[in-house]
This record gives structure tokens, sequence and C-alpha cells, in this order.
């Protein structure tokens, strides 16, 4: 199936509560499990979950959200503007706890859910990421009789990335094997996620696939919305917004801007986040002969990210492991011609030369010819971002994100 028949599935999907009158809808408590969520020490983290949420009312859906964290992690507090609050619960540090986490972080909740549950009575329990928030939300849907839907959020759908191979890795793929056949739907944010999810179901003869559907992120695109004026005149800026590590691929992009560098002297490069791989970054712009070229900006804002992509002049993040990637389409809806990796989630969404531009993993040839010539023409990068925007508006905005988790929720309660 092409890209653009999978979003058109998508844009049809997210219609169908269009159809029926809001009004006549009964309210639905969600109650939201998730690891990922803004708070006071980091509020951009997990906004993803939290933007969405925003949006719920508009939809007769009542929002409860819990955000939790090990105890060995750093304490977490609500962001001022936050509808979440934290909890911290008992795990075993290292991956080898997340099999017995979902456990301990369900009688943790226990107590809490249960008081919630019988003040305002829950609907459906969301979970985000089967380990351990949908263990977690599995065992409370049996103990209170309440339905639970569970979010596969990247492409390590088995949670078996972490020391390949060895027992425990196995342990962690088979519970999240049965958290997924248990649930009432599995969300996946792209179909690359959904058929890691099929694959791993029948390549562990399990008889039945779980319930599952393709639920794209949303972008707001009042936040993220083109620069007014035109950019041709400013220098050429490329754009990389994401955690600084090796699998994010922003070497790619410093490896190709060495072998264009001498077509465009004043083209510089701005990246946004923070990671371990920093100094490894700096070091091979140093290396390169780029450095004064490269701009590390660290952790911002959204409005501070939404500006930075008004104003780049191409956004590029050639990822290696991606099941979606939300700075994509953010980018997008700035009407920015984005540079992606084929292969990946977002090459569902991106059509190569219309809408975006996608290259090889590790295609340091094909990102510097893709830089040459997109910054040749202002006109290409213009075709391609209005197309761009277009995309987003059409199926990828927020409200058509929550029409479908809306739909989803009505159909996983009991009537």
């Amino acid at each position: 199936m092409t890209s653009g028949a999978n979003l058109t599935l998508a844009q049809n999907a997210s219609r169908s509560t269009s159809a029926q009158s809001l009004d006549n809808l009964e309210m639905v408590h969600v109650l939201t499990l998730t690891p990922f969520f803004p708070s006071a020490e980091n509020p951009v983290y997990g906004t993803y979950i939290s933007e969405p949420i925003q949006h719920f009312a508009e939809f007769k859906l009542r929002s409860t959200v819990i955000a939790v964290s090990p105890l060995h992690h750093p304490r977490h507090s609500a962001a001022p503007d936050s509808a979440g609050v934290w909890m911290r619960y008992p795990m075993l540090p290292g991956n080898a706890g997340l099999t017995t986490a979902g456990w301990l972080l369900y009688r943790r909740l226990l107590p809490r859910v249960r008081q919630i549950h019988q003040r305002n009575p829950i609907h459906v329990i969301h979970a985000h990421a089967a380990l351990p928030c949908g263990h977690a939300a599995w065992k409370l849907g049996e103990r209170l009789r309440i339905p639970f839907a569970v979010t596969i959020h990247g492409l390590d759908v088995f949670n078996a990335c972490f020391q390949p191979g060895t027992a425990t890795a196995r342990r962690r793929a088979e519970l999240s094997s049965q958290i997924y056949r248990r649930a009432g739907s599995v969300l996946c944010i792209s179909r690359a996620v959904q058929d890691i999810l099929h694959q791993g179901m029948l390549n562990q003869n399990m008889p039945t696939l779980p319930r599952s559907r393709v639920i794209y992120n949303g972008v707001d695109p009042g936040l993220f919305s083109p620069f007014e004026q035109p950019s041709s005149t400013r220098s050429p800026d490329i754009l990389m917004v994401g955690n600084l590590l090796r699998g994010k691929g922003q070497e790619i992009v410093f490896q190709a801007m060495a072998q264009v560098a001498p077509q465009f002297p004043d083209m510089t490069c701005t990246l946004i986040g923070e990671g371990p791989d920093e100094q490894r970054f700096l070091d091979l712009a140093r290396k390169l002969g780029i450095a004064e070229k490269v701009s590390f900006r660290g952790r911002q804002g959204r409005q501070a990210v939404a500006e930075a992509m008004r104003q780049c002049t191409i956004f590029a993040l050639p990822s290696r492991f991606e099941g979606l990637g939300c700075a994509y389409l953010e980018a997008m809806a700035c009407g920015k011609p984005v540079i992606a990796c084929g292969g990946q989630g977002i090459a569902e969404i991106i059509r190569h030369r219309e809408n975006g531009w996608l290259i090889p993993v590790d295609g340091v040839a094909e990102m510097a010819a893709a830089l040459r010539e997109v910054l040749a023409s202002s006109d290409l990068r213009a075709k391609i971002g209005s197309n761009a925007r277009q995309t987003i508006v059409d199926g990828l905005t927020l409200r058509n994100q929550v029409r479908q988790l809306n739909d989803l929720y009505r159909e996983v309660t009991p009537s």
C-alpha cells in the first residue's frame, strides 16, 4: 500500500465521528497512564501525549492523567499548566526491571485508581507503552473491570532491543505480547509499527493477532504555522530537532554539509535538543571544518521550536530508528521541506519530492544531493513546503488525532 493510500485511510477514519452529532454522545472518562508527560523540570517532555488531551473536551471526553516515574529516577512535579499528576513507583534499576515494573506499578496505582473510579467511573484506561504502563493497565482493568488500550510509540515493539537474544529480552517480548493480546485495542503510531507488531506475534506463533489500528500523531497547525514573509533573502539554515543521539543521524547532515559548503558558503545549521552525544557531534563539526556554521541550542520550549521551524530553510533529521517522528510533522506544518529516511514511519506521510524528501538510512551522498537541489531552488522549496503544510492540515492535526481516539474509546467501552 502506498504512503498516499495509508494517509487517505487515516483521513477517512478521522472523519467517522463527524457523521454523528457530538451533542448526542455520552461523556467518556479516560484514564491515561504514561511515563511521557510534561513536568516542571522538563515542560516539553511528552507533549505528544499532553497536547492531544487538551482537545478531549471537544469530543465529550473527560481526562484523568497519571504520569509515572521509577523511584530511582529524579523526582518530577506537575508542570504549572499540566492536567496530570506524577506518581513514583518501585522498580529494579535497568532494563531487567521492566519485567516486574508493571506489576509493581499496578500495586502502587490500585488504591488511587480505585478511588478515582468510585468517585467518577473510568470507562477506559489508555496506557502509553506496553512496559510498564500497559502491564499495569491490564492488571487494573482485570481488577476493576475496565477495558484498556495501549499505544506503541516506537519501533521497539516488543521491548527486546536492549540485550537482544538474552533470556531477559525474551521475557520482555513475551510479556509485551500478552499485553497486546489482552488490550481492547493496540494503537500504532504508523503502519511500520503495526507491521512489526503483526510479524512479531506471528513469529511467536500467537494464534490470533491483537486488535490494532494506526493513529498518526497530530500537530497544532496554529502553533506550527508558516512564516508570513519569504525567507529567500536570509542565509540558508538547516534545522535539526531531536535528542543528541547517534540513532537520530545528525552526523549524516554534518558530513553532507561539509561536501556542499563550497557551493553554499553562508549555510548554517541549528540543532535543538540535548543528549549524551553532544560532545561527539561538537568534535565531528570541528573535524569537518564546519564548527563555525553549527549552533547547538539545547532544549527549547514549544514556542521557540515553532519559531525555529518557521525561520529555517530546510528541516533535516536522517533518523535510523523512528516510529514516526513528531518533529517532521511539525516542520511540515510550518511549510518547510523535510528530509528524512525511507523505511521509517514518516515514509508513510512523505511523498518523495512532492511534500518532502526521502533518502536511504546513512545516505551521506543522498543527503548532500538533496541539500544541493533543495537549497538551490526557492521554487522547489516553496512547492514542497506548501504541499507539506496541506498534508498536515488535511488529516494530521491534533483534532484529527483526537477524533480517531474518541472513536476508539467508544468502541472499546462496553455499551
